[in-house]
């Protein structure tokens, strides 16, 4: 009896639901194995992987997501199947706590499906922006005070002290993610090249020496989130090279962050929607590589989703 036509006897109304309903139906079917054999891709983190003020506000305006930050390039590059829940000013306790109090927990993005989750984390735990904000100086040397000097008072080097006291957070993270997706690949996205050697005083008004301090911080971190993803068996994307020579000291048309003072659409201290470009495509560089090393390929046919965190 199905697909045929009945004879007039109740409305047009109801011919049209009997004949439009086999179709539907596997139309229903079609779409719901495909998403179930779509690839799965939540991506976590701050900031640095969210993209505030990138141009293309995600509908979560608590988190000033962008629509066009790394994840969504690597998403579409990959096929992907993408749950965004990055949030800038996210923690690591904001993975099993509620971010601005109403937020879910970004970890429960996470399931037996996810198939890949990127990570960036670690910057507003050792408090990186606010150290390099305290490093302007508007007047040059010897005006002022030295951020260098001051974080590393009596032999000490105080952010570095703060990623040794951040190393078992992380690594909780990690295994908490590897517990709640058992099957997924996880990539760790590591910080950039924010400030060039000796930085470029005064068009960025932070001194030489000061400017080599905060870099070396972030490089600092970065090498540790790569340890330690190596550690439990995740991926490590270093951002450090892919970003060598598009700091905040370039033309407009070079750089991949922004500095004090932005020139185009980000927010102060943070990729724009140039380095989203180039480091969503590092990302998906380096899954594509290693699902190519294991047998594994994307469905790069499968639709992009995006959900507000």
């Amino acid at each position: 009896m199905l697909g045929l036509r009945l004879p007039v006897v109740a409305g047009a109304g109801v011919m049209a639901l009997l004949t439009a309903g086999v179709p539907a139906a596997a139309q229903g079917d079609a779409a719901a194995r495909a998403d179930e054999d779509a690839f799965e891709y939540v991506a976590m983190g701050d900031s640095a992987a969210a993209g505030p003020l990138v141009p293309g506000p995600d509908p979560n305006l608590l988190c000033f997501r962008s629509t066009m930050n790394y994840p969504q390039i690597a998403a579409a590059r990959l096929g992907a199947q993408l749950r965004d829940v990055t949030c800038s000013g996210a923690d690591t306790e904001d993975f099993s706590g509620r971010q601005h109090f109403v937020l879910p927990p970004q970890y429960e993005a996470l399931s037996d499906s996810t198939d890949l989750v990127t990570v960036t984390i670690g910057g507003n735990d050792v408090s990186l922006v606010q150290a390099a904000v305290s490093c302007l100086n508007a007047l040059p040397e010897p005006v002022g005070a030295s951020c260098a000097d001051r974080f590393t008072a009596d032999g000490g080097d105080e952010l570095a002290e703060r990623i040794d006291e951040f190393t078992p957070d992380l690594d909780a993270a990690l295994d908490e993610i590897a517990d709640r997706a058992p099957n997924a690949e996880v990539v760790v996205v590591g910080y950039g090249t924010y400030l060039p050697p000796g930085g470029c005083y005064p068009k960025e008004p932070m001194w030489a020496r000061d400017a080599d301090y905060i870099q070396s911080s972030v490089d600092r971190l970065s090498e540790r989130l790569g340890e330690r993803a190596r550690a439990h068996g995740a991926t490590f994307v270093d951002l450090g090279p892919v970003s060598e020579g598009h700091d905040v000291c370039r033309a407009p048309e070079q750089k991949y962050f922004e500095g004090v003072v932005p020139t185009s659409w980000a927010a102060p201290l943070h990729p724009n929607a140039q380095g989203m470009a180039a480091f969503g495509n590092a990302v998906a560089d380096a899954v594509s590589g290693t699902q190519a090393d294991s047998g594994i390929q994307a469905d790069s046919g499968t639709q992009q989703r995006v959900e507000a965190g």
